[in-house]
């Protein structure tokens, strides 16, 4: 069960959203799971190299490359916990111009080929948050977002579908 403290986070994230001019609810949440999917990424990252570094052996699976990108930018700057402190600018070129990319194609290839599954749902994988301040914004926001639980990431998409449920109900689907 989502608490009340959570709710009030998600709630905010969403309402930041809308005064950041994403009030499609659908894209929201399409922008908000691939915040939280990078950020899961960072975790698993950061399992393997703690695991690496207890058995004093290399990494078995690394997410994220060591080295640069065909653009000269460094692999670990992909990573969550290192673009959060990125200005609001880095950060937006950071996560727009080397991270989606490389969750579309090299990702895509590294769990697989281009036929599996993750890359047929991340083939149009897109950063649509308009500005660099709302995606810092909504970085730090989710950052503070517990989702060590097992059973938070459900009731946390759960609660976001309800959302949508009541804004179908009570009107709250705006048109241009």
């Amino acid at each position: 069960m989502i608490t009340g403290d959570i709710k009030n986070q998600i709630d905010r994230i969403w309402d930041s959203f809308w005064s950041g001019g994403i009030s499609n609810p659908l894209e929201v949440i399409e922008q908000i799971t691939y915040l939280l999917f990078i950020r899961r990424l960072d975790d698993m990252h950061t399992l393997e190299e703690n695991k690496a570094n207890r058995l004093k052996k290399p990494m078995e699976r690394r997410i994220f490359p060591a080295g640069k990108d065909t653009k000269r930018r460094s692999y670990e700057d992909y990573r969550w916990s290192r673009f959060k402190h990125f200005a609001p600018a880095d950060m937006y070129t950071v996560v727009g111009e080397h991270l989606f990319p490389y969750l579309r194609t090299d990702l895509a290839r590294q769990l697989g080929n281009g036929d599996s599954t993750y890359a047929h749902h991340m083939k149009d994988a897109r950063i649509t948050i308009p500005t660099p301040a709302l995606l810092a914004k909504v970085v730090d926001m989710l950052d503070h977002v517990p989702m060590e639980e097992r059973d938070t990431k459900g009731d946390v998409y759960e609660y976001m579908l309800a959302k949508i449920a009541t804004a179908g109900q009570n009107g709250q689907f705006r048109t241009p």
